[in-house]
């Protein structure tokens, strides 16, 4: 495949891997979760590689998968302990974030790591950062871990749809039927961590929060469905991804925060047509015949 060929395959999958998960999210109004995580889940990366000595593989996903769990616990300790929802969120992402790029700092000798690359991330240099087997290339690394985080997610989606839907529509019918509300809330916080830290190396952190978020807010206003809207935000997540990367090569910008300004777009042009909650349907239901 060519250098072109693997970006947008890369773009791709963080798309659909943003789209679904975020899915969740935005349905359970968990929109700015996404955030605090995709932010301390530096400090899992960090803290992977000073055990590991390692940026990649399976190290990087555990310390990712730990933070993003602790992340959850410490919001959810200090919203029972009476602090606002969203003050939570704000103390404890800050908090973790800044002890990552204080240990970020330290290291930074020793981790071709920075504080940009985390913020922002470079998929243009992810078509050089190859897999080889046996000595023969077969492809990037982000690229088998996006593939690899996207069969997780679509295996834990499908094994557990009934309880990922109901809960998040309704957590006090879910209790009532039997399903685990509280493990259901912490296995998705796992693929979201997963999800954060396989994108992190191609988007960084503030354009995985974009990708998250917005594909699916703008899903929502085209459906009302969730297997609909499931499959319609992964679409928005390419669609954006491919105008994304067509856009910063036409001007010569970054590829990610094009990515980010095009997911921007197909929002605010679908909140004007989507035929479910479009202004211009509403405007038209209301003027007179």
């Amino acid at each position: 495949m060519s250098y072109t060929m693997w970006i947008l395959l890369t773009a791709a999958l963080v798309g659909i891997n943003c789209g679904l998960i975020g899915t969740f999210l935005v349905l359970r109004k968990m929109s700015m979760l996404s955030d605090a995580i995709s932010h301390s889940v530096l400090l899992g990366i960090v803290g992977a590689y000073m055990v590991s000595h390692q940026l990649q593989g399976v190290s990087m996903l555990i310390g990712a998968l730990l933070v993003g769990l602790l992340t959850t616990f410490l919001v959810q300790l200090l919203h029972q302990k009476g602090v606002q929802s969203d003050a939570a969120i704000g103390v404890v992402f800050t908090c973790l974030f800044a002890i990552g790029v204080v240990l970020i700092s330290l290291f930074a000798d020793r981790v071709h790591l920075d504080v940009e690359h985390a913020l922002m991330g470079e998929i243009a240099f992810v078509p050089w950062d190859v897999l080889e087997v046996g000595g023969k290339s077969i492809g990037p690394k982000a690229v088998w871990l996006l593939g690899f985080v996207l069969a997780i997610n679509i295996f834990v989606i499908v094994f557990a749809y009934k309880e990922l839907k109901i809960s998040s529509f309704d957590s006090e019918m879910a209790v009532t039927l039997g399903i685990p509300v509280v493990f259901i809330h912490y296995v998705l916080m796992g693929m979201l961590s997963l999800t954060t830290v396989a994108s992190f190396d191609s988007v960084g952190a503030i354009l995985v929060v974009a990708m998250l978020i917005v594909p699916s807010a703008t899903a929502y206003l085209w459906t009302d469905r969730l297997s609909v809207m499931l499959i319609c935000s992964a679409m928005i997540g390419v669609l954006a991804s491919m105008i994304g990367y067509m856009g910063a090569t036409a001007f010569n910008v970054s590829i990610s925060g094009a990515i980010a300004v095009a997911t921007g777009v197909i929002f605010f042009v679908s909140l004007w047509i989507a035929p479910k909650h479009g202004l211009l349907r509403k405007w038209l239901k209301k003027s007179p015949a």
